[in-house]
């Protein structure tokens, strides 16, 4: 045994080349990274005995008189001529001129001396690994533990399954984990506080700065001047459809700070109605982080102010937007803001108004969707007439009570008529339809002679009220259709009913698509209205095309004036959307109507008049597979996809049933991120 700890070979073994000589001198060692190596190394007996058998070996390489280096290549070597390289690198000068691949085979002590390179490395990485190990107080199992073969099946089975690759888990976003709660005492709470409220869960430092990371703009998805160029649209236009969702004016860093969400919304409704390519990634990146906060704990009312706007307007996730509004408004209490609202809290005051948008957003698409809306009437909503006379309230505020109040109706008709569209109507039912009818009209001359002309979207409080008193009109006269294909379908005691009714569900849709063709300023708010308004024209479209041809003869219709309303409708759309962005759904809209159109009345082919047709009123020919549902009318966007399967809203619940937002459609090519 030497000084260094390393002893000569055996006498006895016979060294019949360099490489067995070195194998037999130095060994096949590896340095052991495994667990059993890195407990040990918190051994300081076992530490120093590794550290010098290293340098033992390096030592004693290093002072060995080097070989000879092969510094010829292959192609050389086989021709036995010398090989000239420039600098000693490859490729040499006979084998760049004659094309041909230069390699170096390196000899064994090269490759030994960059294995000891190798372990050098290693050894200063398990040296800072314990060191790492050690501050973080980690506890390792004891080497006894962990003594045991290597062969055995049980370790051969570890070692077969760590190449099994492991189900990937997402990484928690936004403190969506498991959490501890407490019992809290709320000391100016009385006894017949909510059972819920006492339980609360532990706060988690830290997890404002996840938020912050959502934001469009750190992201690189906007930039600064695009962003304000989307809120100025937004804040200046077309927030005062929809009575200030935003509440009080904010700037671009304000609305930064209050919600990657909201943000994100505004970009995103912003970028479609400018018609921006900039609109499909806003889009995607709302998608993303409304994902990522439903199941947050920590949402805040402009997280819930994002969501609304995005489904007053972003027609293909209008209703599971809304549905988690509704969710989280009520999880932090808007509905109960109104006691503390009506005594002056400015606060609250604004987060019940947040409440009213939920609840005409909701009740829009209630009817839209044919689903029952998720809110009711509580005290929030009976008390709407006392909230204008909160100190707070202003001209927009009573526009939004309108809503409320003209959406309650609404709510009590979708109550009172129920889901079976194939029974007919009834006596009694009709007498309700009625009522229902003079409390609309009641609502639309109490509200059209109030509001005045607005600064920001001119004469459209006044016309809304207008617009949307024919939209619950078409809403509730549609029903005057159920039970159309039974045999009891306008018995003798209802008959005259039934035709007064369907005869006033007509007068509802042809005023909708007057308005459309004949004013103006419907026509310029049409690129700014929310997606509801769109939904209604498009019914109202179906609506008359199939009360004049395939039900003419239960309701006398003129079909030349059909037809000719629709064409300008079709005029008017293609002229309004002609600039607009292709994912606007007035867009598909126009042109599904024009294909409708065109089914019902061929511009360049004549088709027999079917028997049972009214030909004094001009009937068109009637084919039933205008109204297929499986045909595309709009390059791959059925008509179902608006919502239009039948008269009554009530009577595509299964059709809805299937319907699932379009969350990830194809991007255009040159779309990335």
């Amino acid at each position: 045994m030497n000084g260094n700890g390393v002893g000569p070979p055996p006498p006895s073994a016979a060294v019949s080349d360099p490489a067995t000589a070195l194998r037999e001198q130095f060994g096949d060692r590896k340095v052991d990274i495994s667990r059993k190596a890195l407990r040990s190394s918190t051994s300081n007996s076992s530490t120093c005995k590794k550290h010098q058998a290293t340098r033992a070996i390096v030592q004693r390489i290093t002072n060995r008189v080097p070989a000879a280096k092969i510094t010829a290549c292959v192609a050389c070597r086989k021709q036995k001529i010398k090989c000239h390289m420039r600098d000693g690198q490859a490729p040499c000068t006979r084998c760049k001129k004659r094309g041909l691949p230069c390699t170096v085979n390196k000899s064994l002590q090269m490759i030994l001396e960059s294995d000891v390179e190798w372990k050098h490395i290693m050894e200063r990485k398990l040296r800072n690994l314990e060191a790492a190990v050690m501050r973080a107080g980690i506890d390792l199992p004891d080497e006894d533990d962990m003594e045991q073969d290597e062969d055995s099946p049980e370790t051969m089975a570890a070692e077969r399954s760590k190449s099994v690759p492991l189900p990937r888990i997402s990484q928690p976003t936004d403190g969506n984990t498991p959490q501890n709660y407490e019992i809290v005492m709320d000391p100016d709470s009385g006894p017949a506080a909510i059972p819920g409220s006492v339980v609360s869960p532990i706060a988690m430092p830290g997890l404002e700065n996840n938020r912050a990371s959502q934001d469009i703009i750190t992201r690189g998805i906007v930039t600064v001047q695009q962003a304000q160029a989307y809120l100025d649209i937004y804040q200046n236009r077309l927030d005062h459809f929809l009575y200030r969702i935003i509440g009080d004016r904010k700037d671009l860093k304000e609305v930064r700070a209050a919600s990657p969400l909201l943000l994100a919304a505004i970009c995103s409704v912003g970028a479609l109605h400018l018609a921006t390519p900039d609109f499909e990634r806003c889009y995607q990146e709302f998608v993303t982080i409304a994902a990522a906060q439903t199941f947050s704990r920590r949402n805040n009312v402009d997280d819930i102010r994002g969501l609304v706007v995005a489904a007053f307007w972003l027609s293909s996730i209008s209703w599971t937007c809304i549905a988690l509004a509704v969710r989280i408004a009520t999880d932090i209490g808007l509905h109960r803001s109104i006691v503390k609202c009506l005594n002056g809290d400015r606060n609250h005051y604004l987060r019940t108004r947040l409440w009213y948008l939920v609840y005409v957003c909701d009740h829009h698409f209630s009817v839209a969707y044919g689903r029952p809306p998720l809110t009711r009437q509580c005290d929030a909503i009976k008390a709407c007439k006392e909230f204008l006379e909160c100190e707070h309230a202003v001209e927009d505020d009573a526009r939004l009570i309108s809503q409320v109040q003209i959406w309650g109706v609404g709510g009590d008709i979708y109550e009172c008529f129920g889901m079976d569209v194939d029974k007919p109507l009834d006596p009694a039912r009709i007498n309700q339809m009625r009522q229902f009818s003079m409390q609309l009209d009641n609502i639309r001359d109490h509200w059209s002679s109030r509001f005045r002309e607005n600064r920001y979207v001119g004469n459209y409080p006044r016309k809304g009220v207008n617009l949307h008193s024919h939209f619950l009109k078409l809403y509730l006269y549609s029903m005057a259709f159920r039970g159309i294909g039974s045999s009891s379908f306008k018995g003798p005691d209802v008959a005259s009913d039934i035709d007064s009714l369907a005869n006033k569900s007509l007068i509802a849709a042809t005023s909708i698509l007057e308005a459309v063709v004949s004013d103006a300023e419907i026509q310029n708010h049409l690129n700014g209205l929310p997606t509801y308004f769109d939904v209604m024209i498009a019914f109202a479209v179906v609506f008359v095309l199939k009360l004049s041809t395939k039900y003419a003869n239960s309701v006398p219709v003129d079909t030349s004036m059909v037809r000719t309303l629709v064409e300008n409708v079709v005029v008017v759309l293609k002229s309004v959307t002609a600039n607009m962005h292709s994912r606007h759904l007035l867009s598909s809209v126009a042109k599904g109507a024009e294909t409708l159109l065109e089914k019902c009345w061929p511009q360049n082919k004549q088709r027999p008049v079917p028997a049972n047709a009214n030909v004094i009123l001009g009937q068109p020919t009637f084919d039933e597979s205008i109204y297929d549902m499986s045909n595309d009318w709009n390059g791959g966007a059925t008509v179902d996809n608006f919502f239009m399967g039948e008269y009554d809203f009530l009577s595509n619940q299964d059709v809805m049933n299937a319907y699932q937002p379009d969350l990830n459609y194809a991007m255009p090519p040159s779309y990335g991120r």
